[in-house]
């Protein structure tokens, strides 16, 4: 690529980022340049490199065939992945959406001879969508990038996408009306679009006669209900009888509560059914079953675990194609036979064609691939590489009381996509008696209740269920932004081994019943399947989060060893408790990072006082400044005081202010300074308000200011309105920018 751009029409000074992470996924661009075309737009140019020497076309949309370090496999053709990154950034960095920037993908092999097979009319909706470039096209590429990228980055394009608000994912229940519609939500990324293609094309061989088994491996966050979903859609759209099954219920519960209203009661029932429903259907009465967390299966169906003889082999025998999605590592009850294994045994004894595919794109933790081989690593479930978490990785913070963890998440719930969940350690006794609480940590003087009085299964999306603890059955199968874990004291810390105690689950735990009967008979044998069962339940409970995790372990020497696992330990002072990241305020700095990376700190006074009047102050100390562009020597750093411009400004945030602003002054919020005024949450002459003016018109088309009025964002104080007379004695000091 350095040589590619290597060329004077290329502006020297567009910007350039190199393996750039998309936000909340483990996916990422290889190469981006920025800058501004000839209409004056943004614009960044997205490049996918490949050093691929040869590849095979394939009977699948989007999907090729080549070489890999263990031999041939199917792939995302490159223009279709170039294509997918572009619009998942577009999906989730605001920036790209608010800024209006456009986005031009396109791929460039550099080590590929052009045989069409790359370039095959079979792949041309996706190569007018991105481009793709051989081994002697680099003229080409140049004149693609120059066609885009006329003048450079001034506008830090990349500055602002890397420091860009992220906003909430796509919740597959938030989405799924609109998919059923025949709408395109989720743009499967990579081994998600080899997996879908290869069911389409499995579905046309199963007649009924030679039955189709479909496994999709996957570990938490890589997609399997997206997965599922649009397959559902799609067979659906192709007249395919099809239904989504699941055992557990909640993401069935959640995903009808999405529907209601744009569907049929009836219709939503025929699509989202359980794992039982199987036991007496005739062979081959449906085209296609989807089941999501297969891993669930169990082997007898009904209320009494008395019906059938097993689940995998009912759905087997119910469809010409089984797709069964699973994760070996979320089995959490006794009852759970849905494995791989399990599943493969069963369809290889009747000679069924069976198809195996593994999906390792990560949505969730950040995308954080690190952190669930950490995970691993803590829970002691199988050693990995990942011995220690760095902050970067993820967002998991470690609290030593449950209200301060309670109160973290209850900041973190603005959009209703933060939740508390437990491990099993506490009786259901709510149940019965209503004003009882349930989970109770007396040292801290803890109360709360489990979730199921109330909401059922629809727990993790009704807005006050915050309030209420979640369980295994109540989010397995969905996903949260934050997730707040309290782990009992059946997983403890002891002799440098992590131990589990299914004794310190209630007699009533349905996940552990027959624990108990076998214990008596072996008790090394229930010990065994207890410990893979309480430890995945944690697993799963720790993977929920999309953006982070938080976590109060019952057993000090837990918490004590996941800390030494952490390469920077969270342990936040409750005053601290707020979404937004701590502020450091150094008391100095280098001058090669002056105005680079951080801003003066100044009181109110001070800076009024410097940008007012040229005077001589200190700053108190220097804060590095993220996401507000390139930095310069007219911007610095103030503490707001006092609640007048909430919702925007809170009292105690860190304000930045660009000082000596041109132009318009009218609908900005400004710091301003008048002797002739008194505001009482700075103490003085001092105010941060909205600006505005009033102005009076004359007959000869001249006018003047008649009224400035400092409006405050907050309807309960009044505004600070200066007539003509005042201006000699006011002055705007600077203009707001943003909050950090």
């Amino acid at each position: 690529m350095d040589r590619v751009l290597c060329d004077p029409a290329i502006p020297e000074d567009c910007g350039v980022s190199i393996e750039y992470q998309i936000p909340l996924t483990s996916k990422r661009i290889d190469f981006i340049i920025s800058g501004i075309d000839k209409d004056d737009n943004s614009s960044i140019v997205i490049v996918e490199l490949k050093q691929w020497k040869s590849a095979k076309i394939t009977k699948k949309d989007g999907v090729v065939v080549t070489r890999f370090m263990h031999g041939e496999a199917e792939t995302a053709h490159p223009s279709y992945q170039a294509w997918s990154y572009a619009a998942t950034l577009k999906d989730y960095n605001t920036t790209v959406q608010d800024d209006k920037i456009d986005l031009h993908p396109c791929a460039f092999l550099h080590n590929y001879q052009e045989d069409n097979i790359i370039n095959n009319p079979f792949y041309s909706y996706y190569l007018n969508l991105a481009p793709a470039f051989f081994k002697k096209d680099a003229q080409k590429l140049r004149n693609f990038i120059k066609k885009y990228i006329n003048k450079g980055d001034d506008r830090d394009l990349l500055y602002k996408i890397e420091n860009g608000h992220i906003r909430p994912s796509k919740q597959l229940s938030e989405t799924l009306s609109s998919m059923l519609k025949g709408n395109s939500e989720f743009f499967l990324l990579d081994d998600q679009k080899v997996a879908y293609e290869t069911a389409l094309e499995i579905s046309q061989h199963a007649d009924g006669i030679k039955k189709q088994i479909l496994i999709i491996e996957g570990g938490p966050g890589t997609g399997k209900s997206v997965l599922a979903i649009n397959l559902l859609v799609e067979f659906t759209k192709r007249g395919l009888v099809t239904q989504y099954v699941s055992k557990n219920s909640a993401p069935r519960q959640v995903y009808t509560a999405k529907l209601t209203g744009s569907m049929r009661k009836s219709n939503i029932d025929n699509l989202f059914v359980g794992s039982g429903k199987f036991v007496e259907t005739d062979s081959n009465t449906f085209d296609v079953l989807i089941v999501d967390e297969a891993h669930r299966l169990s082997m007898k169906s009904g209320m009494y675990q008395n019906l059938g003889d097993n689940q995998i082999k009912e759905i087997i025998n119910a469809s010409k194609l089984a797709i069964f999605l699973v994760d070996n590592n979320q089995r959490v009850t006794m009852q759970d036979i849905g494995g791989t294994a399990e599943i493969a045994r069963y369809a290889a004894s009747y000679k069924h064609a069976i198809t195996h595919l593994k999906l390792e794109s990560q949505f969730r933790c950040n995308g954080s691939d690190g952190y669930l081989s950490w995970l691993d690593n803590l829970l002691q479930i199988r050693e990995t590489a990942n011995i220690h978490l760095s902050s970067e990785d993820f967002d998991f913070q470690i609290f030593d009381d449950p209200n301060s963890l309670r109160k973290a998440i209850n900041a973190r719930n603005g959009n209703n996509r933060a939740r508390l969940v437990a491990g099993y350690c506490w009786d259901w006794v709510s149940k019965s008696n209503p004003v009882l609480d349930d989970i109770i940590i007396s040292e801290h003087g803890f109360s709360m209740k489990w979730n199921l009085n109330s909401y059922g299964q629809r727990w993790i999306i009704e807005p006050d269920s915050v309030n209420e603890i979640g369980c295994i059955h109540t989010c397995q199968g969905l996903e949260l932004d934050y997730v707040g874990v309290i782990i009992g004291l059946d997983m403890r810390y002891e002799n440098g081994k992590v131990v589990t105690d299914f004794h310190k689950h209630p007699g009533r735990d349905k996940a552990m019943q027959g624990l108990r009967q076998l214990y008596k008979v072996s008790p090394d044998a229930a010990k065994k399947k207890a410990d893979e069962l309480i430890k995945n339940t944690y697993r799963v409970l720790l993977s929920r989060g999309m953006k982070g995790c938080f976590v109060y372990f019952c057993d000090p020497g837990m918490a004590e060893y996941a800390r030494s696992l952490m390469t920077s330990q969270k342990i936040k002072p409750e005053t601290e408790l707020i979404p937004n990241n701590v502020i450091r305020i150094e008391p100095q700095v280098s001058h090669e990072v002056k105005y680079v990376d951080f801003l003066p700190f100044y009181s109110i006074r001070a800076a009024c006082g410097y940008f007012g009047n040229g005077e001589e102050v200190e700053e108190l100390g220097w804060i590095r400044v993220d996401g507000m562009g390139k930095l310069n020597r007219n911007m610095f750093v103030v503490k707001a005081c006092g609640n007048s411009m909430e919702p925007r400004i809170h009292n105690g945030d860190y304000c930045v202010f660009r000082a000596n602003p041109a132009g318009s002054r009218e609908g900005k919020i400004v710091l301003v300074q008048n002797h002739m005024s008194y505001d009482p949450e700075y103490g003085g002459s001092y105010a941060i308000k909205k600006y505005s003016s009033e102005k009076h018109y004359y007959s000869d088309g001249t006018w003047r200011h008649s009224d400035i009025i400092l409006k405050p964002l907050n309807p309960e104080f009044t505004p600070i309105i200066l007539s003509e007379d005042d201006s000699e004695r006011f002055r705007v000091i600077g203009e707001f920018l943003g909050v950090l």
